[in-house]
């Protein structure tokens, strides 16, 4: 009987672990590792994503356009007949954010990584080169813009998605970036608002 009751407190106790909510859990800045959020902030900080779907959207742009509203933290791939397939996004976090029209000059699959010479002199302590793969701060895919440099790309902290954390990149979830990926061709036009 000992035994049994034992049993049936350990599944209560891992029942109890899955019910947990999203909020008991802190979200870390990718590159300070300090908390996103105070820790009564973190009570109402939920990390849930942001669905991938298809919305009505402004037809003043082509079909296959980027579009990329930091202050939604949402992009749109315009699909036409004012419809876009929207995304949730990470952006930059403050004195990071930027805006423009650009185009998608690149695509890699698992990019490798090599921290731009800014990102650098502001943090020394990173690698100068990061082979893809999925510990890769790039994630899945990238989509590099312009002669800028800043990219679309996965990660491997989804909790950041909704975020503004990065350094300008426009981050989204490898599932995501990979759905992206396939239908943005090189030569597509990006818009990023502010």
């Amino acid at each position: 009987m000992g035994r049994t009751r034992a049993a049936l407190l350990g599944l209560a106790c891992a029942f109890a672990a899955l019910a947990t909510p999203a909020a008991a859990f802190t979200a870390i800045d990718p590159l300070t590792r300090q908390p996103l959020y105070s820790p009564e902030e973190s009570l109402n900080a939920q990390a849930s994503p942001v669905p991938r779907q298809i919305v009505a959207f402004d037809s003043r742009y082509a079909p296959g356009t980027i579009v990329v509203s930091t202050s939604e933290r949402r992009l749109y791939f315009v699909l036409g007949d004012g419809r876009a397939i929207q995304y949730g996004v990470g952006v930059g976090r403050p004195g990071f954010q930027w805006g423009g029209a650009h185009s998608v000059t690149m695509k890699r699959e698992w990019p490798d990584w090599r921290p731009p010479a800014e990102m650098l002199r502001r943090r020394p302590d990173l690698p100068r080169y990061m082979a893809g793969g999925p510990d890769n701060p790039l994630g899945a895919r990238a989509l590099y813009i312009g002669s800028t440099i800043y990219r679309i790309h996965g990660s491997n902290e989804p909790e950041t998605i909704g975020e503004a954390v990065s350094s300008g990149c426009i981050r989204m979830t490898n599932e995501d970036v990979m759905d992206l990926y396939a239908r943005a061709k090189v030569g597509a036009r990006v818009v990023v608002q502010r």
